[in-house]
Parts: C-alpha cells; sequence; structure tokens
C-alpha cells in the first residue's frame, strides 16, 4: 500500500498561476477527488504529479520525493489516466492496453505470460473483447477512453490517477469503470486522485474531496462537509439542490429558477 502527499506543491504557465501551494496527504487505499470549476487547477496537479507538468514544491510517495525516482519506477508507481488522450495509429485495442505492462518489460525483452494474463483480465472485466480485435483509429472517443482506463488498470501501479476518466463513457459504462477502480482499490490497496466534474459520481467513488477555485483549496472534507448548495454556489456559481439518500448517498441536481 502507498501514500502520496503535496507539500506546497504550485503549478505555473506563462506566469499564471495554476495551482498555489497545494498542501495534502493521502493515505494508502484512499480514493481523493479533486473537484472545481474549468480552470481551477485540477489537471494541472493531477499532470504534476505524472511527471508531465513542471512544478514546484514536492510530491512524495511513501516519504521519498517522487522527483528522486527514474522514469521507469515513477511509471512504475503512478498509472495515469489524461483528460484528452491520444491513441498511438495502427494498433489493436488489446495492443493498446499491453502498453501498460511497458514499465515491468526489461530493455530488449519481451511481455511475460503474466502481462499477456493481466491484460485480457483487464479486458475481460471492462468488457472490452469487442474492442480487442479493432484497429483504435476505428474507435469512437467513448470506446478510446475505456482502453485508456484498462491500459492504466493493466499497469498495476499502486498510485491511479484519474483525469475525468468517465467524461466520454454513458453512464453504464461509468458505473463498470469506476465499480472495478473501487473494487480494486479495496482489494490491493490502490491509492486513487481523480479529477471530476460529476459531483454525484465523485461524492458516492471518493472518501474525501478537495475542492479547487484558481488554483486554492478552498473547502475540503467528506461529501457531506463539501457537496453543499452554498459552497458549489459560491465556487461554481450555480443553483443546486442537494439530497442525502438513506444510505448516505449525497445527490447534486442543478435547480432551475422560476421564470418570472
Amino acid at each position: 500500500m502507498t501514500s502520496l502527499s503535496f507539500d506546497n506543491v504550485r503549478v505555473s504557465y506563462n506566469g499564471r498561476t495554476a495551482v498555489a501551494g497545494f498542501s495534502d496527504a493521502v493515505k494508502p487505499g484512499e480514493w481523493l477527488c479533486i473537484i472545481g470549476p474549468n480552470g481551477a487547477g485540477k489537471s494541472s496537479l493531477l499532470r504534476s504529479i505524472a511527471g508531465v507538468t513542471p512544478h514546484a514544491g514536492r510530491i512524495l510517495v511513501d516519504g521519498s520525493p517522487l522527483s528522486a525516482r527514474s522514469s521507469r519506477r515513477r511509471a512504475q508507481l503512478i498509472a495515469y489516466v489524461p483528460q484528452s488522450p491520444v491513441l498511438p495509429s495502427g494498433m489493436t485495442g488489446a495492443e493498446y492496453v499491453l502498453l501498460g505492462r511497458n514499465p515491468f518489460v526489461t530493455h530488449f525483452g519481451r511481455e511475460s505470460a503474466h502481462d499477456f494474463s493481466m491484460v485480457s483480465d483487464v479486458i475481460d472485466r471492462l468488457n472490452l473483447a469487442t474492442l480487442a480485435a479493432r484497429d483504435v483509429d476505428t474507435l469512437s472517443g467513448g470506446e478510446r477512453q475505456r482502453l485508456v482506463i484498462a491500459r492504466a488498470i493493466a499497469q498495476e501501479a499502486p498510485i491511479l490517477l484519474l483525469d475525468e476518466p468517465t467524461s466520454a463513457l454513458d453512464i453504464g459504462h461509468q458505473q463498470q469503470a469506476l465499480e472495478l477502480v473501487d473494487k480494486l482499490r479495496r482489494e490491493h490497496g490502490l491509492t486513487v486522485v481523480s479529477a471530476m466534474h460529476d459531483l454525484t459520481l465523485a461524492g458516492i467513488y471518493s472518501d474525501r474531496l478537495v475542492l479547487l477555485h484558481a488554483g486554492h483549496a478552498v473547502a475540503q472534507g467528506t461529501a457531506e462537509e463539501v457537496l453543499r448548495p452554498e459552497t458549489l454556489g459560491e465556487f461554481y456559481g450555480v443553483s443546486v439542490r442537494v439530497h442525502r439518500e438513506a444510505d448516505g448517498t449525497i445527490i447534486v441536481v442543478p435547480h432551475r429558477e422560476p421564470l418570472a
């Protein structure tokens, strides 16, 4: 089980601050969901963890700076599902999912029986058999997104980063993907950090939420503590109703003001 912590992490683009001094500690096996309006800094934070975007401050895995790890070791520790993935042309869905095993294949080596078994298992669990033999260039956006999630899960990294992982998926495949991530988290202690716009899904699956606004963490806690009408109204500029189900599920529903 692997922990992830942030010590005054800052991300800037051409002098514009995207993330301003973010500090937090994600426990091993915890699911932290970053929420916030467009431009709040959610993707920038995840990209800094993945090593895609430069940052100031420290990101630590099990107490050691991530910057001290080699790119290969980093890929063994962290799997990343970007918001707008680009899939290489000229390969099948199964070949793309197999790329998730690259961090564990030695130089001049070949994939092992375990690698192929892992890919087959993930394809089966996400019902991707119909996509496995197809060229990725022929797939829809939602089908591509499902393969990207599968590749990340096949990577078997102890930390999983999900940037809007269900934005292109229908409701059935949204639930299927998130349920599998949650099952792996509970069975294997997977540590998950996600960014999501769907606040109801964010509240259902995460243990804890952090609300970013203009690069600053302005609220954090459980779904019940963060997903409040007054908080969402202040930082999203939206009118919503928040309903609490008998099982504790928090449901966020847009509220349309009556016409004059």
